[in-house]
């Protein structure tokens, strides 16, 4: 078994041209993300049901991904090393600050070193995109505002809908259903 996930992971790393930066960036971006949910998997004290966290790091992430993408079509803006027009806000910086904000939310209270964990990774991600030619410090500026707005916002629509039982989430077989009543 050890065998195959090695062979698997060497597999990934030469199917991207063996370019194990790029997949480093991609796999960190959602780190602090990710970490939310490991923190919850291990009982951390937080307020947050398992479905008011999976609620709020969806919100998060579709309104981080429609500001962002739509802002990269709108503006059009040349990367530095000319590979395309998708520079601006940068993507990467986006979700790793959106994570970070969630991780500050839901386990800041437990120690400031969670919160400067989380910002550090996404502050890592963001200076990594411009050494790699990749964005402008703007685009890497703009990306951790978008981030860090889209959970806010996250955050006062959980408030509003979720905590006011506005808002039901179930599993039904191979359905999952959303219902939010106004």
């Amino acid at each position: 078994m050890d065998r195959i996930i090695i062979i698997t992971i060497t597999l990934m790393l030469c199917q991207t041209g063996c370019h194990a930066q790029a997949l480093f960036d991609d796999v960190m971006q959602h780190a602090p993300m990710a970490s939310v949910f490991v923190l919850k998997a291990c009982d951390m004290d937080n307020d947050s049901s398992w479905k008011e966290l999976a609620l709020t790091a969806g919100a998060s992430y579709v309104l981080a991904t429609a500001t962002t993408y739509s802002l990269k079509q709108l503006v059009g803006e040349r990367r530095p090393d000319g590979s395309d027009r998708r520079s601006f806000p940068s993507g990467h910086a986006t979700y790793a600050f959106a994570g970070a904000t969630m991780l500050y939310h839901e386990y800041g209270h437990l120690s400031p070193w969670v919160a400067i964990g989380g910002l550090g990774v996404a502050a890592l991600v963001s200076a990594d995109r411009i050494r790699q030619d990749r964005h402008y410090l703007h685009d890497v500026c703009a990306g951790a505002a978008v981030g860090v707005l889209a959970t806010e916002l996250a955050y006062l629509m959980k408030k509003k809908l979720v905590k006011s039982q506005n808002i039901d989430l179930s599993f039904t077989g191979q359905a999952l259903l959303l219902a939010v009543r106004w």
